[in-house]
């Protein structure tokens, strides 16, 4: 029998960082995503194949169920991350190993990976849905992060996401702005590092309920924004408010300081996907940058 389960990708609009502290983030699940295909196996080991959005297989080895139950690690990188994840899950239900005889797992990814549109959450999200556990509690034994990116994974509309004593909290929302032919997002060509990322931003020193109240305010109005030079406004002020926190250049000032418009960093800063905001298509202004990859809302968000 095949089970096939499915995650959508993220993209997190305001809260990024300041997310892990309780502000409220708002999150766009995206078109993309990643499936998983579960097939019976034999030999007490799981035959896993990961393709790429162009058919190209990323990664592809044996792991024995006691490498898994006993967490062995490896010379492979990829490898141990995902004997990681399926311990922790090992962990929360145990029958996945002990009743079975094996698997084949492939994954099948509709985003490039380079993209960072979340190959993980989508993995995580997709296993606790086959073992039937908590994508959430996952996530946090393995990973770590805020979770938003679940929760993406899970919801089929924009969301506010937001973590009290470190339980998720989601709320579906509605953002379809009607200037949203004026959005756009273009990849930075690079992949950032997300969990170097937040370790950065642990060891910044300031006032998080400060931080957390100002937050909180500019995902409000920016949810609520009717105009786009309103919209304009508050992503700008967002993107100073968190280069101050970061100690970082707003990515506009450091990479496209003579754009025509408002970008807003997505995420991690430094890598991944922008938000342009832009009255004229700014396609042939990324591409003559190097940046070849200028994704339409209407293109991106689901």
């Amino acid at each position: 029998m095949i089970h096939k389960f499915y995650g959508n990708g993220k993209l997190l609009i305001t809260g990024e960082y300041a997310v892990l502290d309780g502000a409220n983030a708002l999150a766009l699940p995206t078109k993309f995503g990643q499936d998983l295909v579960i097939e019976n196996g034999s030999n007490h080991e799981i035959l896993w194949k990961s393709y790429d959005s162009d058919g190209s297989i990323w990664f592809e080895d044996t792991l024995a169920f006691s490498s898994i139950s006993k967490k062995k690690r490896t010379d492979s990188s990829v490898k141990n991350t995902l004997i990681d994840i399926l311990h922790e899950a090992y962990l929360l239900h145990p029958e996945f190993l002990t009743s079975s005889d094996g698997y084949t797992i492939t994954t099948n990814l509709t985003f490039p990976k380079k993209w960072g549109l979340g190959t993980s959450s989508t993995l995580i999200n997709n296993i606790a849905q086959w073992l039937e556990i908590d994508a959430f509690m996952l996530l946090k034994n393995s990973f770590g992060g805020s979770g938003y990116d679940i929760a993406c994974a899970q919801n089929n509309s924009p969301i506010i996401y937001h973590l009290e004593n470190g339980s998720p909290f989601i709320e579906q929302v509605t953002f379809n702005p009607k200037f949203h032919s004026k959005l756009y997002f273009v990849y930075l060509n690079q992949k950032q590092n997300s969990k170097e990322a937040i370790a950065s931003y642990r060891k910044k020193n300031f006032n998080a309920e400060l931080l957390i109240s100002e937050i909180n305010n500019l995902t409000e109005s920016i949810l609520k924004s009717s105009g786009l030079a309103q919209f304009r406004s508050l992503l700008e002020k967002h993107e100073v408010l968190m280069s101050g926190i970061l100690g970082l250049k707003p990515v506009k000032e450091d990479l496209f300081p003579d754009f025509n418009g408002t970008i807003k960093s997505l995420g991690a800063w430094g890598g991944d996907f922008v938000m342009a905001v832009s009255d004229e298509n700014p396609v042939a202004y990324f591409k003559s940058k190097g940046f070849e990859t200028v994704i339409p809302y209407e293109s991106m968000i689901l």
